[in-house]
């Protein structure tokens, strides 16, 4: 030992510089190996050991060996996940971009997020259960991996269950999702998946839940009765979101009231009146209650009545639905369907007139609407057809009325 401790302490106040320093280690190394028992034994009353003794020396209830798998599996994981990411990650999201499916990128954005973390935490709880450790500690590394293992199923789950909700909505609908109607979905969703995943953790560390469960029975009983009215919205807002009888931005009558929807909420829809007030509803009413939707309708059905005087003769008669057929015809957006002499009113002679404004906007229908009505006044003054009215009612003329149907 004082032989190698003055070579050392020589070579430090002399080294032989850059260029021999791979000679000075050589050195050294020859003054140390008799020590480790790898060379020849300079010193006779030293205690030497093998390789093999060196591995099974213990530290800690465990012996070197045990050790160094440990380490080794710690850095091997940990170069094979940097060489993931080095190479396969980087061709995986250039063939992602070069794709049009949706569930790669999810898959890519997952595994950058989530997956690796968990990979490093994995190599961590794989190289200490290889060691035999103190039952605290042991207890410990058990729970942290459950709670790896839990957590990837969690993100996995979640994925999956908005991937398959993404293609059954696009597979039935055929159309672009509504990225707002996934944004309202998918929260409560994940409060499901997530619940289901600390019930399982929890179950798998040896927490015993029939004791809890059993003891939130009666409250859980009466927390359910007082949150009914609650429950039945919400599902009625799942329905809503997945049956979508309606969208936001859709024109729609529920009952005596009109207006255009502005928000779909967990309880509530508002909904902006044809007037300007905002009208709130509950889902419940809305699911369970006959309402119309404007907003899909390609074209829009309108019906009128024209009343004529008793005086008119029958040659005008005739001519009337070819005249209101001109009319329509001679109008854009508009379709012609019938005009048809159809009754004796009790002043008036009626006809009715059915034609299909070609849009769905309200607006559209009632300007022309009022370019049908003029046109008609116009041509009948021309024709000297007259209006029918009743002769003790001045404030009704038998002028014509539309009715939209």
């Amino acid at each position: 030992m004082r032989s190698i401790w003055r070579f050392f302490r020589h070579s430090l106040q002399h080294p032989l510089g850059d260029r021999n320093l791979g000679l000075s280690a050589f050195m050294l190394g020859i003054g140390v190996l008799p020590f480790l028992g790898f060379g020849a034994t300079s010193f006779p009353d030293a205690q030497f050991y093998s390789l093999s003794e060196i591995l099974q020396q213990e530290f800690l209830h465990n012996t070197v060996q045990n050790y160094l798998i440990a380490l080794g599996t710690l850095l091997l994981g940990i170069v094979a996940i940097r060489a993931f990411e080095a190479i396969a990650l980087p061709r995986f999201k250039r063939w992602a971009i070069a794709t049009e499916i949706k569930v790669d990128e999810a898959v890519i954005a997952f595994v950058e997020k989530s997956a690796l973390p968990i990979f490093y935490g994995g190599l961590i709880y794989l190289s200490l259960k290889g060691l035999l450790l103190h039952p605290t500690l042991n207890r410990l590394v058990d729970i942290f991996g459950v709670s790896l293992f839990t957590f990837l199923a969690i993100r996995i789950s979640n994925i999956l269950l908005e991937n398959a909700v993404r293609y059954y909505w696009l597979k039935r609908r055929g159309e672009k999702i509504q990225d707002e109607g996934f944004s309202l979905l998918f929260p409560s969703v994940r409060v499901v998946v997530w619940t289901i995943g600390v019930i399982f953790f929890l179950e798998n560390i040896g927490l015993n839940l029939s004791a809890v469960v059993a003891s939130l029975g009666i409250g859980g009983v009466a927390i359910a009765l007082a949150s009914k009215g609650v429950l039945q919205d919400l599902f009625s807002y799942y329905s809503i979101l997945l049956d979508r009888p309606f969208e936001i931005g859709d024109l729609i009558v529920v009952g005596e009231f009109s207006g255009t929807v502005e928000s779909v909420g967990i309880k509530t829809t508002r909904i902006k009146s044809v007037s300007g007030e905002q009208l709130i509803f509950s889902n419940t009413d809305l699911t369970s209650s006959r309402l119309k939707n404007f907003k899909r309708m390609e074209r829009r059905r309108a019906a009128f009545v024209i009343r004529v005087s008793y005086n008119t003769d029958l040659a005008k008669l005739r001519e009337i639905p070819a005249i209101v057929k001109n009319i329509i015809e001679a109008i854009e957006h508009t379709s012609f369907d019938r005009a048809h002499f159809s009754s004796y009113g009790e002043f008036s002679l009626n006809f009715d007139v059915v034609y299909y404004v070609l849009s769905n906007d309200y607006k559209k229908y009632m300007n022309i609407q009022e370019q049908i009505n003029l046109a008609i006044h116009i041509e009948f003054n021309q024709r000297g057809i007259e209006f029918a009215y009743q002769h003790d009612m001045d404030s009704q003329r038998g002028k014509p009325t539309a009715k939209l149907e």
